[in-house]
């Protein structure tokens, strides 16, 4: 019994750190892509991931500041798009890998994996709208 109730507070405990990975994927992609070129031109292991973390910081920045600056809605809503495409596909991955052994139907399964990405990218345009208001309101 102790052991399934470990297993079950593990798989929560997986889920809401991939949950909270998933919203982020944008800047975790721009932060990988901008380390694999830097690393590529022989800067360093440090100087990559300086640069890694400045791209990353310097996405979310400037999605912030299209949101707090831009009065089109259209605008707006672009900026949070492009912010949340990635957070979608990476809670499709996380939804279809985690219940591609329990579910059998295909269909189930990627109805299942379209909602729980719609589901993460919706979170994902959330928090970063709020974050966007947060900061900008001060």
């Amino acid at each position: 019994m102790t052991l399934i109730l470990l297993a079950i507070s593990l798989t929560v405990a997986l889920c809401v750190i991939a949950y909270n990975f998933a919203i982020y994927a944008l800047p975790f992609m721009v932060g990988l892509s901008a380390f694999q070129y830097v690393y590529g031109t022989d800067a360093g292991f440090l100087m990559s991931g300086l640069a890694a973390i400045g791209a990353a910081l310097c996405s979310i920045a400037l999605v912030i500041g299209v949101l707090g600056f831009a009065k089109n809605p259209a605008l707006r809503l672009i900026a949070l798009a492009v912010f949340a495409v990635p957070a979608v596909i990476a809670g499709y991955a996380l939804v279809h890998g985690v219940t591609k052994n329990f579910v059998d139907s295909t269909i189930a399964l990627n109805l299942l994996g379209n909602a729980g990405g719609l589901f993460i990218g919706i979170a994902a345009m959330l928090n970063l709208n709020a974050l966007g208001t947060d900061v900008l309101s001060r």
